[in-house]
């Protein structure tokens, strides 16, 4: 319970007996009450902020279990961390953004986290940004998003855009050559802002105004025959046409399932999701999607040591060998074995110590490189393009040489292109401007 309610509690019991004139039962319960704040200080509490109801439950799910796995594994393996156990707090937002921020403060303030992991749309990120930014509270964020943030409060441990939806682009026009885009996404801010940027990239790049065709839908969108016949459409102009899909949670199902039965296969109409897994997979026939692409930082069929184990794990921790990993949970993954090494570092889980110790925290991804933490929040990552099996899973089809830095902040957008973060000195700022040479006070851009 929360320190609320045992504080209602001892107020309870102290007015009983009172009435009752029963000292030593007072002093009996004033006792019980300092053990169980000595018991409290004996542990860290880890927050678990993802939605296991509503329409991103089929994504957001396994990011709570994987978490739970690495928590588990910690107290297990390493007693613990700084010498006491770490216990999961884990809350439901239910797909519901305003209550992302609702649970979002519960945990920093009623439950006193030392650290949330969690959110995977971005609406939810900018629900919960200024209540970590108002109470000092530490968010890692295991999902690639569209830029145009760098919070101090959040550590992005999953792709900016030139780490995920830029590549991707560079692969189709380079390597399968294609001149005609669809970019097809959810209706919020995270496609919206991604398709701003690749409108801007493409347009840079030579591609015509009426060779991009932009289309957006709600959250858990079913009925797809009309637009997926205007996908058909487009595609029939004679020119190499591909959909670079930011379609988002359970969405995906009824939308691929629509590709396969209006006969759109990846030879004629590829397309190239920023969204779709292992996980989303996992719940449809995938043989009529053969050769579809997604673009990731990992794979689950990327075949290193520590991949291996890391599935083993995964399966043996939820008794269930038909699970699978995905690249989210590789973030969480990272990001986790990142925050104990900086409070290792810092002797201390006070948000202000271990923010500062992140900086240039270095551990193992599972691909088989390393992951390090940028002064701006970001870590390194390589690009990797996966095309669809028969099976539910990838096969890699192209991987960057090493590992990218981030870009929070997009140089194809006029009002951003100056931008940088860097959370160390001289700058520690969000967005400075290097051509005016000056933080602009505002780390997002809606």
């Amino acid at each position: 319970m929360t320190s609320e309610t045992d504080s209602d509690g001892l107020e309870l019991g102290r007015r009983d007996l009172a009435a009752l004139g029963v000292g030593l039962g007072l002093a009996a319960a004033i006792g019980t009450a300092g053990t169980a704040a000595a018991a409290a200080a004996d542990v860290i509490k880890v927050g678990i902020l993802h939605s296991l109801s509503g329409t991103m439950a089929i994504s957001e799910s396994p990011l709570k279990d994987v978490t739970l796995m690495l928590i588990e594994q910690q107290n297990k393996t390493m007693g613990g961390l700084l010498g006491k156990k770490l216990v999961p707090v884990v809350v439901d937002p239910a797909s519901n953004w305003p209550l992302f921020a609702e649970k979002a403060r519960q945990l920093l303030s009623v439950d006193k986290v030392a650290a949330v992991f969690g959110c995977w749309t971005s609406v939810s990120r900018k629900s919960v940004l200024p209540v970590f930014e108002q109470l000092n509270g530490i968010l890692f964020y295991p999902v690639q998003y569209e830029g145009q943030e760098c919070s101090r409060n959040i550590f992005y441990t999953g792709a900016a855009p030139n780490q995920q939806a830029i590549p991707a682009v560079d692969y189709l026009m380079n390597q399968v050559g294609v001149k005609r885009w669809i970019l097809a996404g959810t209706d919020y801010v995270y496609p919206r802002t991604t398709n701003k940027i690749l409108e801007a990239y493409l347009k840079q790049k030579g591609v015509a105004p009426a060779d991009i065709m932009i289309n957006y839908t709600p959250f858990g969108y079913s009925n797809w025959q009309s637009i997926v016949a205007g996908i058909k459409r487009f595609g029939s102009a004679g020119k190499k046409t591909a959909v670079v899909s930011t379609i988002n949670g359970d969405a995906n199902v009824p939308f691929y399932k629509e590709l396969g039965n209006q006969g759109i296969r990846a030879t004629d109409i590829p397309v190239v999701a920023f969204s779709v897994g292992e996980q989303e997979l996992a719940g449809i026939d995938t043989r009529p999607l053969v050769g579809h692409l997604a673009a990731w930082n990992y794979f689950e069929s990327v075949d290193t040591p520590a991949n291996t184990k890391f599935i083993a794990d995964f399966k043996a921790f939820t008794k269930n060998d038909k699970r699978v990993t995905n690249d989210p949970m590789e973030a969480h993954y990272i990001g986790f074995n990142m925050w104990v090494k900086a409070v290792e570092k810092a002797a201390t889980t006070e948000p202000n110590a271990v923010i500062e110790a992140m900086i240039g925290v270095v551990h193992p991804n599972l691909t088989g490189d390393y992951a390090a933490m940028m002064p701006n929040h970001h870590l390194t990552k390589p690009v990797l393009v996966g095309e669809v099996q028969a099976n539910g899973q990838f096969n890699v089809v192209y991987q960057t040489g090493g590992t990218v830095v981030a870009q929070p902040w997009s140089p194809y957008l006029p009002e951003s292109k100056n931008l940088i973060g860097d959370w160390l000195p001289p700058m520690s700022c969000g967005n400075f401007d290097v051509v005016k040479g000056k933080c602009l006070g505002k780390t997002t851009k809606s």
